[in-house]
């Protein structure tokens, strides 16, 4: 499973991920979050990065222009959209995008199954609650373009293996406090996660 670690706020926690083999790092630009960092501050994090690793900028709530102009201002790769999109909003994007699908129930999982999509447990904040999904509802389901959030940890991600999920993504999961995350969490998340 490919694994990104989000809410990146410092070069330091930056490079523990990838020199512990993450694919994607994640970086918020959500006010309300803890773990939100301005655009210049992940400018200057993502222009220290070394090449072949996934920048993701995490929305919420915002605009076409918003989400072309961080993205492109930050070195970001692709937009991770955490709320309901219009294809008309998609249409505009000039960056590559994922949705976030904030699942309530089993039924809401298969929604964009035609595309890569993020699958995280519905909470009334916006991501990185460490709210677990019901793993059981991916039973006899086609997994291959499902990335999974939610409540995830280095305890329990090596569980997933058998549904076949693209990837895992973990934020709260694998920190000591809002935004530090812990040096060995991430190196055990992704050892398990692969």
């Amino acid at each position: 499973m490919r694994t990104k670690i989000c809410g990146i706020t410092s070069y330091k926690d930056a490079m523990i991920a990838i020199e512990a083999g993450a694919d994607a790092l994640g970086f918020v630009f959500y006010e309300k979050s803890p773990r939100y960092v301005t655009p210049l501050q992940a400018k200057n994090i993502i222009q220290q990065l070394p090449p072949f690793v996934e920048k993701v900028a995490l929305f919420v709530n915002v605009d076409a222009e918003t989400i072309n102009e961080t993205c492109q201002e930050v070195g970001a790769t692709l937009a991770q959209l955490h709320f309901d999109v219009s294809q008309e909003l998609c249409n505009s994007l000039r960056v590559p995008h994922i949705k976030v699908i904030r699942a309530k129930n089993k039924r809401d999982i298969s929604t964009y199954s035609h595309e890569y999509r993020l699958v995280d447990a519905y909470c009334e904040t916006f991501g990185g609650a460490g709210k677990r999904i019901n793993v059981e509802w991916f039973k006899d389901v086609d997994c291959s373009k499902i990335i999974l959030a939610g409540g995830l940890n280095e305890k329990n991600v090596g569980s997933l293996k058998e549904y076949d999920f693209f990837g895992v993504d973990v934020s709260s999961g694998v920190e000591l406090s809002h935004g530090v995350k812990d040096e060995t969490k991430v190196k055990e998340f992704i050892l398990n996660a692969k």
